[in-house]
């Protein structure tokens, strides 16, 4: 499996970052973190837009930067994609140019990408004629996003590219970045302090804190760990692979996983379709026995893991086993120590929420 490495040593200002990075050249690894915690420089020295002394930056067998070799590699000749959080299309230029000055960086033969075809994707069919100027700010960036995935990167970095929208272009525009996903087989490295965006996009996340690498795993794995409440707060949660398998007469749809069922508000998707969902681990209560008289349907049995103290005073993070599914609930430390829960044991979770993130 093709992976992406970085060592990187930056000292600048009173900030310090130190981190040594092995990444998966597949799929969509996000860097998460509070602001200041480093997540642009890294992205930055990736690109070589930063050079870091005495640093290393490779993907697969191509070196763009071993300094104890005296290698850097210009940003330019790096096979790589750029998104910064303002979509920077010339304004000068309509969409078709701005998506056609990208194509141009790259021979005929060796372009991956159609034009017609990363427009469909990303719904630009019907603007190419506009400039930028009579775009949406989502529109906008979906055609910078576009115009980089025209060069034919072999990785693509994206730095915040939503933090400029507001909540509404935000929406509009993630369908997209998850159809790219999906659609597109070129690795991506995102930068996002929104837990609810890596919730959504990442398969793989890099938790910094201060310039460090606090946490680095599947994102499944890694949202499910109890020694990492304070990097999540209030959206400590998990997030679940689902399959849709069936839609009930009562309006609502259940989703299979690898450890049981949960029923959501009815699916338009058909059936078979794979589908991702959050719970917030504030969404889920614990019993010792099956409750006979709720309103809550989704209740499922589990095996205790872990506990661990939260940020919050007088509150503690249960870590359960579903099947392989993790599965985290916060609940008052008073609740947890009557109701005895402890490492071992089994329990009955009450999902009371189920956010779906397609």
């Amino acid at each position: 499996m093709s992976t992406i490495r970085a060592r990187l040593n930056i000292e600048r200002d009173g900030f310090s970052l130190a981190v040594d990075l092995a990444l998966p050249g597949q799929g969509v690894t996000a860097l998460f973190g509070h602001s200041g915690a480093g997540k642009t420089t890294v992205l930055r020295a990736i690109a070589g837009l930063e050079r870091a002394p005495g640093g290393f930056v490779a993907f697969d067998d191509d070196t763009w930067q071993d300094e104890a070799r005296g290698v850097f590699v210009p940003p330019h000749c790096r096979a790589l994609g750029y998104v910064f959080q303002e979509a920077s299309l010339f304004p000068h230029l309509s969409v078709r140019a701005n998506l056609e000055f990208g194509q141009k960086r790259v021979p005929a033969r060796e372009r991956r990408f159609d034009l017609a075809q990363v427009a469909e994707l990303f719904g630009l069919s019907e603007l190419l004629a506009r400039r930028p100027q009579h775009l949406s700010g989502g529109e906008r960036q979906r055609a910078a996003i576009a115009r980089a995935l025209l060069a034919s990167p072999r990785l693509l970095l994206m730095d915040e590219p939503l933090a400029s929208l507001d909540l509404q272009r935000k929406r509009e525009i993630l369908p997209y970045l998850e159809r790219m996903h999906d659609a597109l087989s070129i690795p991506i490295i995102y930068v996002s302090h929104s837990a609810d965006e890596v919730a959504r996009l990442a398969d793989h996340i890099v938790l910094l804190q201060a310039g460090r690498v606090a946490a680095s795993g599947t994102l499944t794995e890694t949202l499910a760990r109890t020694d990492l409440p304070g990097a999540f707060g209030d959206d400590a949660g998990v997030v679940f692979e689902t399959v849709l398998a069936a839609h009930e007469e009562d309006e609502l749809s259940r989703l299979t996983f690898d450890g049981g069922s949960l029923y959501v508000a009815r699916r338009r998707e058909a059936l078979g379709s794979r589908l991702r969902c959050r719970i917030h681990a504030r969404d889920v209560s614990l019993a010792l026995e099956r409750p006979r008289a709720t309103s809550i349907v989704n209740v499922l049995p589990a095996l205790v893991t872990a506990t661990a103290a939260t940020d919050t005073p007088g509150h503690a993070l249960v870590q359960m086993r579903i099947g392989s599914a993790p599965l985290l609930a916060r609940i008052t430390e008073r609740s947890r120590r009557e109701l005895g829960i402890v490492a071992g044991m089994q329990v009955w979770a009450q999902v009371k929420g189920v956010a779906l993130l397609n």
